[in-house]
């Protein structure tokens, strides 16, 4: 019982020193956390590892280099070519989307211009159906008698036309040879030094050139018949869509309607009006503008003893539906009959007749016919015509200038219509700021809405809405 007490003596005393050595350790361990923090932020302890312990990463050495740090990548691109990047891939996109029209348009290239040319004949035909249906004929029958007239008189004429030329073919042929040995008798006494031997020389090369290529002409003259074939399918085509566009053009634009998305669709109904207006009004003008070329050309022609005259105004009025380029070529083909059956100084006159007529065409007709409305500059009409020359030949020179039209006039206003639905749109101005937004004077009316077309006034829309 006597060592007892010294045992218990030496127990305190060893707790004692070991409280002491963990409130060094304590108070060590606290000062090296304040040195860590004053370093970096601690790391927080992750749900699987209660205790997380961050080592602490000395400086680097003075002696080391300094190394900048790498910036973002976005941030590294200039501003110019992040904007060019994304109107490239959009471009991109559209180039792409409207390689694969092209090429769908290409495969169906009958269909498209057999329909095209079905609604430039309903724009033209259009007003007297709707004409006949004020006169109180039901819309079938109004709209049979106007293609039928129609179909009849464009047979006529083209009849008319192979007929003239079959009858004056061979007098025509006559004057072709007396013209020619006029133009060689001219190219002897001309002061050129052109020899018989030199034009004998062209003259056998012509006719070898046309032996050796029998073959190519024959299989040109088979290609000939392929085309006719489709001319006449196309016409077929044409005729049925007219017909349809004329008795039933209401619906089946409330049917090409309901393929627009909804949101798009209320400034599309507004669009189309105006398109179709824009187009009826280029095809009334066309044929307007192209009926005086031919009749004052033609009548020029005439007095001027050119043969077959009716022909040439034909394919002069045929021709002027081609801007810029089908009265270059129709005049042209005038001189030259009138150069190679009359002589130089009658194609010079029928030269001067037709420049005459088609500085009137340009500078009074057209502006004063056409208008405003559908006025496309001259480079655009270059470009367009040539564009469409090469994408569908004769039939897309043809449509190319109406298409840039009637684009126009819907690009126009789609844009309006867009600017008037944001302004609808946004919040309006409160409080002193709607003060200082006030208009100070009474705003303006809007225009007063244009006149419907013929066919809307008995409560019809214009085929093809």
């Amino acid at each position: 019982m006597s060592k007892l007490p010294g045992w218990l003596g030496r127990l305190g005393a060893e707790l004692t020193e070991l409280g002491e050595r963990l409130e060094e350790r304590r108070a060590a361990a606290e000062a090296a956390e304040d040195r860590d923090a004053d370093a970096e932020p601690p790391v927080p302890a992750v749900a699987d590892h209660p205790v997380a312990t961050t080592d602490h990463v000395p400086p680097p050495p003075a002696y080391a280099p300094s190394v900048a740090a790498h910036p973002d990548p976005v941030a590294a691109i200039p501003w110019g070519m992040r904007v060019a990047a994304e109107a490239g891939w959009r471009l991109l996109v559209l180039a792409g989307t409207l390689w694969v029209l092209m090429r769908v348009i290409s495969a169906v290239q009958l269909v498209v211009l057999a329909f095209v040319a079905a609604l430039l004949v309903t724009a033209m035909l259009q007003p007297t159906v709707a004409r006949l249906r004020r006169y109180g004929l039901p819309r079938g029958l109004a709209t049979a008698v106007t293609a039928i007239l129609g179909f009849v008189i464009m047979g006529l004429v083209g009849w008319f036309v192979v007929w003239q030329v079959m009858d004056n073919l061979d007098t025509l042929s006559d004057k072709v040879r007396d013209g020619i040995d006029e133009l060689k008798r001219w190219l002897l006494d001309s002061p050129f030094h052109v020899t018989e031997q030199q034009i004998n020389d062209v003259a056998k090369n012509l006719s070898d050139t046309i032996g050796t290529n029998t073959e190519e002409i024959t299989s040109a003259g088979l290609q000939g018949v392929t085309v006719m074939v489709e001319v006449l399918t196309g016409i077929l085509l044409a005729m049925f869509s007219t017909l349809f566009l004329l008795y039933d053009g209401k619906r089946i634009w409330q049917w090409v309607l309901k393929l627009v998305p909804a949101q798009a669709r209320p400034g599309v109904a507004g669009a189309g009006p105006r398109a179709w207006r824009t187009l009826t009004a280029y095809v009334r003008g066309t044929v307007l503008v192209a009926m005086i070329d031919a009749i004052f050309i033609g009548l020029g022609i005439w007095f001027l003893d050119v043969p077959m005259a009716v022909p040439l105004a034909v394919f002069i009025f045929l021709f002027a539906f081609i801007p810029l380029v089908g009265a270059v070529v129709s005049g042209a083909l005038a001189v030259v009959v009138a150069l190679v059956t009359e002589g130089v100084f009658t194609a010079l006159m029928v030269l001067v007749v037709v420049l005459a007529v088609q500085q009137i065409e340009g500078h009074v007709l057209q502006p004063f016919i056409l208008g405003r409305a559908v006025r496309v500059h001259p480079l655009a009409v270059v470009l367009s015509v040539a564009a469409g020359g090469m994408v569908a030949g004769i039939g897309g020179a043809v449509v190319a200038v109406p298409l840039v039209a009637v684009t126009n006039t819907v690009v126009g206003y789609l844009r309006a219509f867009g600017q008037e639905a944001a302004l609808r749109h946004a919040p309006q101005p409160r409080g002193a700021t709607a003060i200082g937004a006030a208009p100070t004077s009474a705003p303006s009316l809007p225009p007063a809405p244009e006149p419907p077309p013929a066919g809307e006034a008995d409560g019809e829309k214009p085929p093809a809405q």
